[in-house]
């Protein structure tokens, strides 16, 4: 089953670097898309034909109206990662808003499905990868938390609602416009690639392109329902393995170096208490300092199963024209 020409869809966090991307396929699909955004979208996204609703996810007044009439949610909306931002609202964006959009929806007599966007982060380290859906949560931040917060919320109550829904989980999302993860790419291109630990460091990547499409897949698919997917590649990467890919294609020659990380939990622990309570985005975080140490790992045998989704962009292909956009738009310098 396909996502019907007309059907209406509410997409929050459309403004964002995965939401946009799956903006712009929705209405390819002929779908009459809503989002919901706290401003005015940029230029690009302002131009389609959009019913834009200003206003807070997690504000009920806001939600009641965006709500009227869908038949679907793709609730992608999140608070990031940022300096500044209290507890209280990554609460209120992750967990306080699904609560919302929950029980809105469930008031819609022709709604089909509700879309939660999740995160793999909800399974914090992976002991021994991969790991599939079933693996315990050991969130590791207020991020992680509270997607695991909405998520169980989710899961517990949408029985009680009637509420047709499904969780997905995507890896590290990569793409063009993409810079969360800019910072490896940037270091790929240094005359040394540090590594910290002495682990594998395994990371789980997905193009944008790919999430977006399994997103809408799992929309209409009827094995779907009541369901939570990772949404990766099919295989991990190492963390070295990405960064010599880079340096490759980019034109650098790529030197690992092995350091222990320690030092590095220390001082960024230490930036984050001095520079959080001024309001300073820290040089250094504990998380940047845990992503070269973790594995994250994940089985996406359910999502190949149960959805018959296979992606597009395999991680080499994906690597390689993440860093091609990159140099083009001038975001790190390639030789090549």
């Amino acid at each position: 089953m396909k996502l019907a020409a007309g059907t209406t869809v509410l997409v929050t966090g459309a403004t964002g670097f995965t939401g946009s991307v799956l903006t712009h396929k929705l209405i390819e699909r002929g779908a009459t898309v809503r989002a919901i955004v706290r401003r005015d979208p940029p230029p690009a996204l302002r131009a389609l034909p959009v019913q834009w609703i200003r206003g807070q996810v997690y504000d009920p007044e806001t939600i009641r109206d965006a709500v009227a009439g869908v038949e679907y949610v793709f609730h992608v909306a999140a608070a990031y990662r940022e300096a500044g931002i209290a507890d209280e609202v990554y609460e209120l964006v992750h967990v306080t808003s699904t609560k919302l959009l929950v029980e809105a929806a469930a008031a819609q007599p022709g709604f089909r499905r509700f879309v939660h966007v999740s995160t793999v982060g909800v399974h914090g380290h992976i002991d021994e990868p991969p790991a599939s859906e079933t693996y315990r949560f050991a969130p590791g931040d207020i991020y992680q938390r509270t997607k695991a917060e909405a998520e169980i919320w989710l899961r517990e109550h949408a029985p009680r609602f009637n509420l047709d829904y499904t969780v997905i989980r995507p890896a590290a999302i990569m793409g063009p416009d993409d810079t969360r993860l800019l910072k490896v790419f940037k270091l790929a291109t240094k005359p040394v690639f540090p590594m910290l630990g002495f682990g594998k460091c395994l990371y789980h990547l997905i193009h944008v392109e790919d999430l977006c499409d399994a997103m809408i897949l799992a929309a209409t698919h009827p094995d779907a329902s009541g369901e939570a997917f990772i949404i990766g590649n099919s295989e991990p990467i190492r963390l070295a393995d990405m960064g010599r890919l880079i340096a490759r294609t980019l034109g650098y020659r790529f030197v690992p170096v092995r350091i222990p990380a320690w030092p590095f939990f220390l001082m960024a622990a230490l930036c984050e208490a001095v520079c959080k309570p001024l309001g300073l985005e820290p040089p250094l975080h504990r998380r940047r300092v845990a992503f070269f140490t973790k594995d994250r790992a994940f089985d996406t045998t359910k999502m190949r199963n149960r959805l018959g989704f296979v992606p597009r962009y395999d991680n080499e292909r994906g690597i390689v024209e993440t860093a091609k956009a990159y140099a083009a738009k001038g975001w790190v310098k390639g030789r090549a």
